[in-house]
C-alpha cells in the first residue's frame, strides 16, 4: 500500500450522511482489490444491520464505473465465505474529510488501551494468519 487516510466519507442518495472510512492507496502488483476487500470484509461486520449503520457503514467506494463492476463482482464471488448476506456495497465516493491529526493512527497512540486489546488485537491476528503473504508489521517498522 502506498498510503492509507482516514476520516469521513459520503457518497449520494441515502448515503449523504459522512461515515467513517479509509481511503487506501495501493499497487495492483503488490496487492490486489479482492484481496483488500477480503480483508475488509472478514475484519468488520459485513454481515450486521446493527443501530450505527449510519456511522459505520458497510461500503467500499469507488471512483470509477469499471471499479465498482469489480467491487460487485468480489463482494459476490466472497459470499461463500460468509454464512449470512455480506451487506457491504460499491459505492461511488463522492466527498471525503481526513481525520484531524489527533485521531490519526490511533492504534499506534493508544495499542494498550481497552478497544484496542478487545477489538484491533483480534482482527490484527486474524489478519496475520488469514493474509500472511501481505501482512507487514507496521508497529515493528514505525
Amino acid at each position: 500500500m502506498t498510503q492509507v487516510r482516514q476520516g469521513w466519507i459520503a457518497s449520494s442518495g441515502q448515503h449523504t450522511p459522512y461515515s467513517e472510512a479509509v481511503i487506501v492507496h495501493f499497487e495492483n502488483m503488490e496487492i490486489d482489490l479482492a484481496t483488500l476487500i477480503a480483508v475488509h470484509l472478514h475484519t468488520h461486520s459485513c454481515t450486521s444491520r446493527h443501530a450505527m449503520r449510519e456511522k459505520y457503514r458497510s461500503a467500499i467506494y469507488t471512483t470509477a464505473d469499471d471499479q465498482r463492476l469489480n467491487v460487485i463482482d468480489c463482494l459476490a464471488e466472497m459470499q461463500v465465505d460468509f454464512n449470512l448476506p455480506i451487506i457491504t456495497e460499491a459505492l461511488p465516493l463522492v466527498s471525503f474529510r481526513e481525520n484531524e491529526e489527533r485521531y490519526r493512527n490511533y492504534y499506534l497512540k493508544n495499542a494498550q488501551n481497552q478497544f484496542c486489546t478487545s477489538y484491533i488485537h483480534p482482527k490484527l491476528n486474524l489478519i496475520m494468519r488469514r493474509f500472511s503473504d501481505y501482512y507487514i508489521d507496521v508497529i515493528n517498522t514505525e
